[in-house]
């Protein structure tokens, strides 16, 4: 029953895509935007007589209002705009060669810049000459070309592409169940000396939030290596590593012997860091377990249970500082943000701000008014934390001496459950790492994976003597 109702729904959805042409379905032809500057292709229906290329349109391949060519798969036609293909242009004269640097403004570039030619070449790329070009070089007359990749073609004509292999790794919502089948413990030397397995800590990261080493030495420089392999230390005034003991009168209740709640670190300053790692150098006391949850997790069940209280969650302000031992650090944000430039619906969630230790007090509308926000606040934010505190959304271990956890601050929460500081000694080494450091290690080890895979498929392609 449920395949009729679907061969069904399928019928008139592709009876449009039906033609008695031998082209694909659907082309990609230029249309003249006259209100912004799009890059998007757009498809037209080839069936439709008026969206077809005209023959003589088709053999210059391109036209005076975008730039439209044919990129080996015909019939699929790219339409750019003219001023954003130029802004493009990687030649040496426009890139430089070493720095690999833009040589010249967007704003440089004339508004009516126009393509004179295009040449399509053997292996796909297209060669623009460009008329009204930017006037660089007064004193040379030589038309500017540029040239375009097939690849890049591809990828730059449609908006959904664009940004694919930058900052949206595909994550992976867990709770306690998923983490213990997925959870990555990595030996400290394959991490350190193996690429592979470098890439296999960085992509665990970027799925999961949280991944352990093992094995690690009990030097407590070592931290400072396991950093680097990711990227370079966060210096703070904590310093460029920390330690976590009980300390009498301590300055921070991270460094007690008390049950510290679910938080993230540092949410009072502007650009709070994107990575945390957690060395274990000594751990003999009674208790002290540490307990991780996925905040994104907890929010998108927020996002899906109550709508106009995920919304509350992604707009009333929450402040958080540090006013202690000489610093005075202050910081007002959202419990959740979202990624204002994502492609999907709803959108991606960024990163999330949650450290009731480290509130100060409100100073949103807490009540002045009749608006209620502060009220939905709080009732947003008891769900979110009722999420939290579920036992089957921690995932909870001993971090032993020699392990090492490492996690997206801000993404996962920790916390600690409370010690007997006499019956042993326990203490952590800390540090931190920027997230752009991180993503710029995520995208070179990917890039490096890609070629290796490129690589080995062509060593495993079988040879053919010719007699």
């Amino acid at each position: 029953m449920r395949t009729s109702a679907l061969r069904a729904l399928r019928r008139p959805i592709l009876s449009t895509l039906k033609t008695s042409s031998p082209v694909a379905r659907f082309a990609l032809v230029p249309r003249l935007n006259t209100t912004g500057f799009s890059t998007t292709a757009t498809f037209y229906n080839p069936t439709n007589s008026s969206s077809i290329p005209s023959r003589s349109n088709r053999s210059k391949q391109f036209t005076t209002d975008g730039l439209r060519v044919t990129i080996r798969t015909e019939p699929e036609w790219l339409t750019f705009d003219n001023l954003f293909l130029r802004d493009s242009c990687t030649c040496p004269k426009c890139l430089h060669p070493s720095t690999q640097q833009k040589l010249f403004a967007t704003t440089d570039i004339p508004y009516d810049v126009t393509p004179k030619d295009v040449k399509i070449h053997e292996d796909g790329s297209v060669e623009v000459e460009w008329i009204k070009d930017i006037n660089c070089e007064p004193w040379n007359n030589e038309p500017h070309r540029s040239i375009y990749s097939r690849e890049w073609m591809n990828r730059y004509s449609k908006q959904k592409t664009r940004r694919a292999g930058h900052n949206d790794p595909a994550r992976k919502l867990w709770n306690r169940g998923k983490m213990e089948k997925n959870v990555s413990f990595i030996d400290y030397e394959d991490y350190m000396k193996d690429e592979d397995k470098l890439w296999e800590a960085v992509l665990a990261l970027s799925q999961y939030g949280l991944v352990f080493l093992k094995n690690c030495p009990k030097d407590e420089k070592a931290i400072e290596g396991m950093v680097e392999r990711i990227g370079e230390l966060k210096n703070t005034f904590y310093g460029h590593t920390w330690n976590v003991k009980s300390i009498k009168d301590s300055k921070n209740i991270a460094y007690t012997s008390l049950n510290l709640g679910h938080h993230m670190d540092l949410l009072y300053f502007e650009s709070p860091p994107g990575l945390q790692f957690l060395h274990s150098l000594q751990n003999t006391t009674t208790g002290g377990s540490s307990i991780f949850a996925d905040s994104f997790l907890a929010a998108e069940k927020v996002r899906i249970d109550s709508p106009s209280l995920f919304r509350s969650l992604c707009k009333f302000p929450v402040t958080y500082h540090y006013e202690n031992d000489g610093h005075h650090y202050h910081y007002s944000r959202p419990v959740v943000v979202e990624d204002p430039y994502s492609e999907k619906f709803p959108r991606s969630i960024s990163h999330v701000n949650w450290a009731p230790p480290f509130q100060a007090h409100f100073e949103g509308d807490v009540g002045m008014s009749e608006s209620g926000a502060w009220r939905e606040w709080v009732t947003a934010a008891k769900q979110f934390a009722g999420y939290i505190d579920e036992e089957d959304a921690q995932f909870e271990l001993r971090l032993e001496e020699g392990m090492c956890a490492i996690f997206f601050n801000r993404r996962i929460l920790h916390s600690r459950r409370a010690f007997d500081p006499a019956s042993g000694d326990r203490w952590l080494k800390g540090a931190y790492v920027d997230i752009d450091a991180f993503y710029s290690k995520y995208r070179v080890l990917g890039e490096r994976q890609i070629q290796k895979k490129k690589e080995l498929e062509e060593a495993s392609k079988p040879e053919y003597n010719v007699y």
